[in-house]
């Protein structure tokens, strides 16, 4: 029989009368507070100031974390158990009640099994781990005496840390004190430097996605600590994280909606391929004016009037033929942020929505492929790390078959035609340091497509951008992007070679973005900045095609114009129960020349007879200056731990308008920038909501209701010619629009069944300004918008049956948009005219449709070729004839009406993905 060592039974009995310490100190401190929606760093420093117990964890992985909970004479115990209930973390109590937080797996506090083990027959390998887990746990708790003492307040601690199994340094770990928010990063040779007040402390060392090891330190002057931390890297690629469960409570902006691509993958979409733009149409506010539409309509608002990003990129097209597809790659998109109200101070430029889509730059750790082939389309992502610093993620998606167009509604444009797409993503990351991070973005699209033989239409976006985040420290950080933006669109019509002629249109935006974020305090955070965008606009141009044409050239002058933004805002913590988000931008925007500058006789309406002088500009001249301040604030008052009330107001101004007379975007629609004449598009909005958690957060319910006042949108006078129009501003009609409306959602977030019903009450409507000296369009009365849909309701339904087995449906109904239609005729110079309703006076029918998918995932073996999944299902699963539009033309001398539809059938999907 062996003697226990010395230092084996001194550590027992550290051990034993720690853990009777805690039972004790456990059983009899209970703690009794409020805590409605706080952030978890503030929840642990009210526990720590009403007890005995101490918080250690990473502040960056909780600092999004909310606690919404009351406490009566709960256990330390009871109220972390209710605290991270189905989330991500775990918690450890020591016998010193240190409370240890981490991911996925708590901290074991507890000795090796084998520790105090004298079998003589245990192997090499074993005795070898043994002796490796006692000297590990011993420097755990070992307590390091450093420096010398001296008059000094604060000391320097310098070290190094190397890996444990390889002895090389270890770049980018984490060396933090909780108690003092003290902390260090690594640099190449593993080397930190902290500084400390003199005392006693717990040192935590972490290597990223690593093992935390830990110090106890009395520091009494400057002095050296080198510690060797375990490099095993836990793998999260895998693992879904949701904490963010109260932020619809404790968040001050309204109106805001999240979906990462684990939501839009349940939603079934049509040919089976997750969708951007067809997942945020079931949240409430967002609407379409039918199938095969281009854009979406925010809160009643147009769709150029919605701010659409990409990785900083503006995105003037975000679909592939005619809105059957979203034109950003699934593949590629990691979450989608929709700001219907409490629009953030950083954003502007448009008066609806900001849109922003956030994509991946690639896995760190290894090279992965994935993609997927559909009925239409196949996709390819390759994503990787390129040396140690530098990530990679390269991403195709193309169709390869016109089928789906032989099956649409006969007697269309659309049937028979042929259509093909492309986009092409490139999106890269390289730390320079562990303050200097360098992101490159590059995407492309192009759409090609016919509904004849004769005529060609295509169009492409082209964006690229460049950025640098630095870090200052640990409150203080700094972006800069620069970039361009481009759009273009085509028609190509050869119906015979005497008429052959190009069309086209171009819009070119270079922009500079300084963004600022700084943490003043706790109860305070700014962000600040500087914004700056170069329009450079062709309105449109038709040239001849070929030596046989006759067509005669024409081409719009081209527009140029700078928009300059400053803003500042600030996210005000007030107290527990009340936070304020408040700031405000001042925009500047320049008309700039080479240009025209038309000016019309005053008191007239604007109209060539009307025209007093025509002056030219040269390059870089001033020719209209527009400009003024614009307001966001929104604040959260939280009732009680379950729900909370929100109010917000805005205000915005928008330069750059589309010109059309179509309910959705075609391809003929050209934006026109401000000038003299087309004043900026300015509007307000007034919100106000209600936010609840039922059933312990299984379910959450928002009731907000809006108003929004317009101002200085464009519509066009009937009759009028919009296209190659060098003096557009005389076809327009300067309109006022209002918007209200009421929306619901209830979610339920958690088990088997989980999705949505949202329902929404929206009403946009329009009418000629006052002071607009042309005709007043329905007599200057209210009539509704093009995309005016009183009625939206959509269900989004996902039952698991197992882990791989799932079913999705949707349902959608919506009121028809409104129809200017013909009601009456009449004989006037010999000939039969028609005579119209008032503008939108009538509606189509209503729309509805149900689509169903079932997902199988593939077995879950680790060790094989491709981890893969099945999506198939239907859409417009009853197959009805759901009109897009309605439409007359006449026959024989007979005026017919007809109604269009473009998916009259059920439409069956399959799609096949799969990862490497």
């Amino acid at each position: 029989m062996k003697i226990m060592k010395p230092i084996h039974l001194l550590i027992i009995i550290v051990l034993l009368i720690s853990n009777f310490q805690e039972s004790k100190a456990q059983d009899t401190e209970s703690i009794s507070g409020l805590f409605p929606g706080i952030s978890f760093v503030r929840f642990a420093q009210q526990i720590e100031s009403m007890s005995s117990y101490r918080f250690f964890f990473s502040k960056a992985e909780l600092e999004n974390f909310q606690v919404n909970i009351s406490a009566k004479d709960n256990s330390i115990q009871q109220i972390l158990n209710a605290v991270f209930d189905q989330t991500e973390y775990r918690y450890s109590i020591d016998g010193q009640k240190q409370i240890f937080i981490t991911k996925y797996n708590a901290l074991d506090l507890r000795l090796p099994e084998y520790f105090f083990n004298t079998n003589d027959k245990v192997g090499e390998n074993d005795s070898l781990q043994r002796q490796n887990d006692i000297e590990r746990a011993y420097s755990r708790n070992k307590l390091y005496v450093i420096g010398d003492p001296g008059p000094q307040k604060e000391a320097s601690l310098k070290g190094n840390i190397t890996g444990l199994e390889t002895g090389d340094p270890v770049y980018g770990a984490v060396v933090f004190e909780k108690a003092e928010y003290r902390r260090a990063i690594t640099n190449e040779e593993g080397f930190f430097d902290i500084r400390l007040p003199v005392g006693r402390h717990t040192l935590f060392i972490q290597n990223l996605g690593g093992f935390v090891e830990q110090r106890q330190i009395s520091i009494l002057g400057d002095g050296i600590l080198d510690v060797a931390i375990e490099e095993n890297i836990i793998s999260l690629s895998e693992v879904t994280v949701s904490s963010d469960r109260m932020t619809n409570i404790a968040r001050p902006e309204m109106g805001v909606q999240k979906l990462d691509i684990a939501d839009m993958r349940r939603i079934p979409a049509i040919l089976g391929e997750v969708d951007v733009i067809r997942s945020i149409l079931t949240l409430p506010g967002v609407q379409t004016v039918g199938e095969a539409s281009v854009g979406f309509n925010v809160r009643g608002g147009a769709a150029d009037q919605n701010l659409i990003l990409f990785n900083h990129a503006t995105i003037y097209n975000p679909s592939h033929l005619f809105g059957l597809f979203s034109a950003f790659n699934p593949d590629v998109v990691e979450s989608v942020e929709l700001y219907k109200a409490g629009i953030p101070v950083q954003y502007g430029g448009r008066l609806s929505s900001v849109l922003d889509v956030n994509a991946k730059y690639g896995n760190s750790e290894k090279v992965k492929v994935s993609g997927g082939i559909g009925l239409l389309t196949g996709r390819l992502t390759v994503e990787g790390p390129i040396g140690e610093k530098t990530t990679f993620l390269v991403a195709g998606r193309s169709t390869y078959s016109d089928w789906l167009l032989n099956l649409l509604e006969e007697n269309t444009d659309f049937q028979n035609g042929r259509a093909a797409f492309y986009d092409l993503n490139l999106n890269l990351s390289h730390q320079l340091n562990n303050k200097n991070i360098i992101r490159f973005n590059a995407y492309t699209s192009n759409d090609n497509f016919r509904f004849d033989r004769d005529t060609t239409f295509r169009y492409e976006n082209l964006n690229f951008n460049l950025g640098w985040t630095h870090y200052f420290n640990e409150k203080f950080e700094a972006e800069l992007v620069l970039g361009r933006d481009q759009y273009s669109f085509g028609i190509e019509g050869r119906d015979n070679a005497a008429n052959a002629y190009d069309f086209g249109f171009n819009i070119q935006q270079d922009f500079i973005k300084a963004n600022f974020k700084y943490e003043l305090d706790f109860r305070h955070s700014l962000n600040f900045g500087v914004h700056t965008i170069s329009y450079q606009l062709q309105p449109g141009f038709i040239r001849p095609s070929g030596l046989e044409s006759i067509v005669v050239p024409e081409k719009v002058n081209q527009e140029q114009a700078r928009e300059t933004s400053i803003y500042i805002g600030d996210n005000f913590e007030i107290n527990d129960q009340l936070s304020v988000s408040y700031g405000g931008r001042y925009v500047l925007y320049q008309f700039l020349g080479p240009n025209n500058s038309r000016t019309y006789a005053s008191g007239q309406p604007i109209a060539a007879p009307n025209l007093v002088r025509e002056q030219s500009f040269g390059p870089g001249e001033v020719i209209q200056n527009h400009h003024g301040p614009e307001f966001r604030i929104s604040g959260r008052y939280i009732l009680n731990n379950i729900s909370s009330i929100k109010a917000g107001y805005n205000t915005g101004r928008q330069f750059i308008h589309l010109i059309t007379n179509n309910a959705a975007i075609a391809p003929t629609d050209i934006w026109k920038l401000s000038d003299n004449n087309i004043r900026p598009q300015w509007g307000d909005q007034i919100s106000l909501g209600y936010y609840r958690n039922l059933k312990v957060n299984k379910y959450e319910l928002s009731i907000e209701t809006y108003h929004r006042s317009l101002s200085n949108l464009l519509d066009f006078r009937s009759g009028s010619t919009l296209i190659l129009n060098s003096t557009v501003e005389q076809a327009l009609v300067r309109s006022e629009g209002r918007t209200y409306g009421a929306e619901i959602l209830l979610r339920k977030n958690v088990g088997k069944l989980n999705g949505w019903l949202s329902y929404t009450y929206s009403r946009s409507l329009l009418r000629t300004a006052k002071d607009e000296l042309a005709e007043k369009i329905n007599g200057g009365d209210w009539y509704p918008n093009n995309f005016d849909q009183p009625h939206n309701a959509v269900l989004v339904g996902n039952y698991e049956w197992s882990k791989r087995f799932s079913t999705s449906l949707n349902a959608n109904y919506s009121t028809g948009r409104p129809i200017t239609l013909p009601v009456a005729k009449f004989n006037y110079g010999g000939s039969e005219r028609v005579f119209f309703s008032d503008r939108n006076a009538y509606r189509i029918p209503d729309y509805f449709r149900i689509d169903l998918s079932v997902n199988i995932e593939g077995n879950h073996k680790v060790r094989k070729l491709a981890h893969s999944s099945w999506s198939l299902g239907v859409y417009n699963l009853l197959g009805r004839r759901n009109p897009y539009s309605v439409f007359f033309t006449p026959v024989n001398g007979v005026l017919e009406g007809y109604q269009l539809s473009i998916f009259a059938q059920p439409i069956p999907f399959i799609t096949y993905n799969f990862k490497i």
